[in-house]
């Protein structure tokens, strides 16, 4: 894939987390995708940050949307390569000071095998 495909598919990723259309979302991933973040090693202490497979990203994405309701995105830089894509984003929620976040995710067959965040 190129470096535009990936940057292609992140678009979409937003698009559907912005939304809160977790079938869009949980489209862009194979089924066995794992996921890593800071806030689910917080929140889910069990799982020390990673989960892996569609049912468990619904799992914590559900919650993540029921939870912040008014939670959003905003994208400030995309970077790729022909197999990951380097996301730059602030993350946005009432109540909440602005997070800036980064997060990368890794493609493969044009499906996201893996995704890591980092923020303070």
């Amino acid at each position: 894939m190129t470096p535009q495909d990936l940057k292609d598919i992140a678009i979409l990723w937003f698009k559907a987390f912005n939304e809160q259309n977790l079938e869009d979302l949980l489209a862009l991933y194979h089924h066995s995708a794992q996921h890593y973040s800071p806030k689910l090693k917080v929140r889910e202490p069990q799982t020390d940050g990673l989960i892996e497979g569609k049912e468990a990203l619904r799992a914590w994405w559900q919650d993540c949307f029921e939870r912040l309701p008014t939670l959003r995105y905003q994208v400030d830089k995309l970077t790729a390569d022909s197999e990951q894509v380097f996301m730059e984003y602030t993350r946005k929620a009432d109540g909440e000071a602005d997070l800036k976040v980064g997060e990368v995710l890794e493609i493969k067959d044009g499906k996201i095998v893996f995704s890591r965040v980092y923020h303070g």
